[in-house]
């Protein structure tokens, strides 16, 4: 059996699924039971537990063959991290006492900088994670292709897609959920030993301009990319509501001035399959 959290959302549901598809037993575990009904309707065991629980995820965890570990997301966290070291000391000690075969853990591009910015919540999950006695692998992928439906309704209205990225010609890794997902539930059914680090990006890096003209494309209309400027970024992100905008923005600065980039030589980078295209179709386009 394996354990899954977060298979309510878009990498847990596609590890699920790729599981499920393989024939093998799965365990959701969720904080709403009621929510993940469908998951039930699928076959799955569900197991009700808070991420910051560790007796209940422990119980959640027992028996599994394998734990995919996906950190709740935290976009504005307080000074210090608190929220995600908390979950992060419950996830440990909960598999210390499971003590599952093998782990896998979402982690992300850049986890290795020393430099403070909103992936350093992953940063502190390695660190801890890494000293657990079973097998772990930490899964690094790109930005997420996903990301670009904050930008769906600009370029559709309006032909505009507002950058944080920049500048606009530079390309960024990038990888869609659904490659995550798969990569994350084969990496579940192998065997290895200690610890081990795998990157993932998709089939080709993408820039600003080129996500906007693969806009223009599915959406059929002139689409453009439009920077918006570093100094504006504090009030932009302090009137969206956030509290704490300063590690958002140095994650952006990462991703602009290239320290948040792979660790591996990009020949040992593992590479997915899904186009961005497949993914602005599915996020601007959806069936009716």
């Amino acid at each position: 059996m394996y354990a899954i959290t977060g298979i309510t959302g878009k990498v847990g549901g596609e590890v699920a699924r790729q599981l499920l598809a393989a024939g093998l037993p799965v365990r959701g575990v969720v904080r709403d039971t009621a929510r993940a009904g469908v998951w039930a309707e699928r076959g799955c065991e569900l197991a009700r537990a808070d991420m910051a629980d560790a007796s209940a995820l422990a119980a959640a965890f027992k028996g599994a063959k394998g734990v995919f570990v996906l950190l709740p997301p935290q976009f504005d966290p307080a000074p210090g991290f608190p929220e995600a070291r908390a979950v992060i000391a419950a996830v440990a000690d909960a598999i210390l006492k499971a003590s599952p075969e093998k782990v896998v853990c979402l982690s992300t591009i850049g986890a290795q900088t020393d430099e403070v910015n909103l992936l350093t919540q992953l940063t502190l999950m390695e660190q801890v994670l890494s000293k657990l006695p079973m097998p772990v692998t930490f899964l690094r992928p790109g930005w997420f292709m996903e990301n670009a439906a904050w930008d769906v309704a600009s370029a559709r209205d309006h032909g505009v897609i507002a950058s944080y990225l920049q500048p606009l010609e530079k390309p960024v890794p990038m990888v869609a959920t659904a490659d995550v997902g798969r990569v994350a539930a084969e990496l579940l059914q192998e065997t290895w030993i200690g610890v081990r680090i795998v990157e993932l990006e998709g089939p080709r890096r993408v820039s600003p301009n080129m996500l906007a003209a693969t806009f223009a494309r599915v959406l059929d209309r002139p689409v453009r990319a439009e920077i918006v400027e570093r100094q504006t970024w504090d009030a932009l992100f302090r009137a969206q509501g956030m509290q704490n905008p300063s590690p958002r923005m140095r994650m952006l600065d990462g991703f602009n001035a290239g320290w948040i980039d792979f660790e591996k030589r990009p020949e040992h980078v593992v590479r997915g399959r899904v186009e961005l295209e497949t993914v602005l179709h599915s996020i601007a386009l959806p069936p009716v």
